[in-house]
């Protein structure tokens, strides 16, 4: 047996744990070891839809979001990398019941300087021709919003941290925590028996974090739910088009880099959770004809389009599909888990808050409040809930 001793080990090396990674060595923090069981962001980072926006009904996650919009526009200069960031703009458009938060959302995050404005009908067809809008009453529209790619986003960051000194090992699997007698967590054992002692171990498994730390006599209520998406050829290539979160039909639409559309859920008033280590990796013939039907409904004018594909991942859910951001119940483990969706786009935000709480215990984050994403909420029954949520759309805003 051997044994590492780095001041930060990070398990979990997707997107946000490279993240957090690149956020400490941008700080100084240079002895920092990363490990993750498979290859990078072979998990569900590599499932994200890449959606870029900050359109949200909590202050807090609405402000990490404009954040990530910054680091993305600078993505080239940050790291050398676009990260496949195109600005083609985001789109919220809501039916005549869902009016009222939309004002009341779009007034709340203007109030955090988010650059977003409501537009008419006129500008919507202008943006995307050809999409049936008679069922939409109001728009919310964000320019700097858009898509990225998570894989790439994830590797960019784990290239950025190696060139400032973190250690990155693949194929490096966690059987479990080491604590002591009744005390904190000082590191982690491997399957080949080797240890990694460390004073701050920070767990980035996304819905495999259950698993680790069940053994530690605490609950972390992370569940996989199933997220199929459903890719689809309207017959020639979409053109650049923003992407469109349509709460009238309850699903979004982005436009993939060869004019294909990625057609996603957004109705979670019935979750299913999968093992997320053994589920059916495509979407189901429900889905299938729900989308197609919803499709055919919003583009009507398709000259022959056509299902291409589809692939099913798993959102890191908790109780209020929001993530945990937080020392754990035991000393010595930091939780950055349960991201529910939104974890691509708050990336650098995540990464910046977890590099500043476990440093300074605080964060120069504008308007993020660490309070809101601490693991005792729930026990509290203080859940972090939408502050005007929309009908019919769940949780995930």
């Amino acid at each position: 047996m051997t044994t590492t001793t780095p001041n930060y080990l990070i398990i979990g090396g997707g997107l946000e744990g490279l993240a957090i990674a690149w956020s400490l060595a941008d700080r100084g923090e240079t002895d920092i070891l990363v490990v993750e069981r498979d290859t990078l962001c072979s998990g569900m980072t590599g499932k994200s839809s890449g959606v870029v926006r900050a359109h949200y009904g909590t202050p807090s996650l609405a402000a990490m979001s404009w954040y990530g919009v910054q680091v993305f526009e600078r993505a080239t200069e940050l790291f050398d990398d676009d990260m496949a960031f195109q600005q083609c703009g985001y789109v919220v458009g809501v039916a005549e019941n869902n009016v009222e938060p939309l004002d009341k959302n779009v007034a709340m995050m203007q109030g955090l300087g988010v650059d977003v404005e409501m537009i008419g009908h006129d500008k919507m067809a202008e943006l995307w021709p050809g999409l049936h809008l008679d069922d939409f009453a109001a728009f919310a529209y964000e320019p700097r919003g858009g898509r990225g790619e998570a894989y790439m986003a994830g590797m960019a960051y784990g290239a950025a941290a190696r060139r400032r000194g973190v250690k990155i090992r693949q194929s490096t699997r966690v059987t479990e925590l080491l604590r002591k007698e009744g005390g904190a967590v000082y590191g982690a054992r491997l399957s080949n028996g080797d240890e990694i002692h460390s004073s701050t171990v920070i767990l980035a498994t996304g819905p495999w974090a259950p698993q680790l730390t069940a053994p530690l006599g605490f609950d972390l209520d992370v569940k996989a739910q199933r997220a199929q998406l459903v890719l689809i050829d309207q017959g020639v290539p979409t053109p650049v088009v923003p992407v469109l979160s349509d709460l009238a039909g309850l699903s979004y639409v982005c436009r993939e880099p060869n004019g294909e559309l990625l057609v996603g859920n957004s109705d979670h008033q019935a979750p299913e959770y999968i093992d997320p280590d053994n589920y059916i990796n495509r979407a189901d013939e429900n889905t299938f004809e729900k989308i197609v039907t919803k499709m055919g409904h919003r583009l009507p004018d398709m000259p022959d389009p056509r299902v291409t594909s589809s692939y099913v991942g798993a959102y890191d859910v908790t109780p209020d599909y929001n993530p945990i951001i937080g020392p754990s119940p035991v000393d010595g483990l930091f939780l950055a888990t349960g991201f529910s969706g939104h974890g691509f786009k708050i990336s650098p935000a995540v990464g910046k808050l977890v590099a500043d709480l476990v440093t300074d215990g605080t964060t120069t984050l504008p308007n993020v409040d660490p309070n809101d994403f601490r693991y005792s909420r729930f026990a509290e029954n203080d859940l972090l809930l939408s502050q005007h949520p929309y009908e019919g759309a769940g949780e995930m805003r």
